[in-house]
């Protein structure tokens, strides 16, 4: 017998059931012709009259069959019943299967985030290859050049591949009060000089440090690598790192730091009035939360993505090309 025939036995029920109905039918209906006829034929009746055995087998067979259906009606209610909460259960554990697995799957849009996601998510585009654009506003560059430096030492050869870095500095070569000194006298911000020569140089090194990463992704067959670095008089408030034209990421330096000024030379004191006892007040970055938005986490995800990649080309066409040499933080 081959697989999925039904049985012999299940083919003689399957039969009967069918069958059952029409014979049930055809016995009531001779019960009823054989007590018309015995009504109007003198005959007829007086030989059925008396046969109480005949009309108990009748009446028992009338029984049976109203017996069966309703317990066919009863079977198949309880089978309905039962099919209708399996389906329900079934859709229930189906609903939250989905819900998990949409919530693990789904990219994360408007998430607080670690600079270590943001350096994943930059590694990841640079793996798969083709033109990648990397975009970074930043204080000094500290913690996004140097971790994407590393990054682009131990991509795998792709002589196809080509990068583009653009890192947007705050001009420290201009006096700014933030960071600066807070005056002793009045608690009034100033600028610091020194420090701001400190910046300036602290930038040009991790410019340096990116730039010889041309050459040696070139040698290594990694693809091809451009680097500029440009500056716009602002405070270093914001974070804004971009993607591609997929991902966006950003933050602020939420924590301010006042310490004394040791960068200032011995025995000089900042443009104006001022004294030894003046603090430097500095702004820190280090572990502060990034957003993530993504323009494929719905339309409010990708007006997000559109405004700040237009934010960030508004002020890199305003900015200036970095400045360099030794005397480059003017009012030092």
């Amino acid at each position: 017998m081959s697989e999925g025939r039904p049985s012999l036995g299940g083919r003689m029920a399957a039969r009967w059931s069918r069958a059952e109905a029409t014979v049930t039918k055809g016995l009531l209906l001779a019960v009823f012709c054989v007590g018309l006829v015995a009504q109007f034929v003198k005959p007829v009746g007086d030989a059925l009259q008396g046969k109480t055995y005949i009309g108990g087998a009748l009446l028992s067979i009338v029984g049976y069959v109203l017996y069966a259906e309703v317990l066919r009606l009863n079977t198949a209610h309880d089978a309905q019943r039962e099919g209708a909460r399996h389906l329900h259960e079934t859709v229930r554990q189906l609903s939250e299967e989905v819900r998990e697995l949409t919530a693990r799957l789904r990219p994360q849009s408007g998430e607080d985030v670690s600079a270590d996601r943001l350096m994943e998510e930059c590694a990841q585009a640079l793996r798969r290859g083709g033109e990648i654009e990397l975009w970074g506003m930043c204080f000094t560059g500290e913690t996004f050049v140097e971790p994407l430096r590393r990054v682009l030492e131990d991509l795998p050869p792709d002589p196809s591949r080509s990068v583009s870095v653009r890192i947007l500095v705050p001009d420290f070569t201009r006096p700014i009060e933030i960071p600066g000194l807070v005056r002793e006298a009045d608690g009034r911000l100033a600028d610091a000089p020194g420090f701001r020569r400190y910046l300036v140089e602290k930038i040009a090194g991790y410019e340096r440090g990116l730039r010889t990463m041309r050459a040696r992704m070139a040698r290594k067959a990694q693809g091809a690598l451009t680097v500029e670095f440009r500056t716009v008089h602002m405070s270093p408030f914001l974070k804004l790192y971009v993607v591609g034209d997929e991902v966006v990421f950003e933050g602020i330096y939420d924590k301010l730091d006042v310490r004394p000024d040791e960068y200032r030379s011995p025995g000089t004191a900042p443009s104006g009035p001022g004294t030894e006892g003046d603090q430097l007040l500095d702004l820190i970055g280090h572990g502060s939360l990034l957003t993530r938005w993504s323009r494929y986490d719905g339309e409010p995800a990708r007006e997000v993505v559109a405004r700040r990649r237009a934010f960030f080309g508004t002020l890199w066409d305003a900015a200036c090309p970095l400045s360099r040499g030794p005397h480059a933080a003017g009012g030092a």
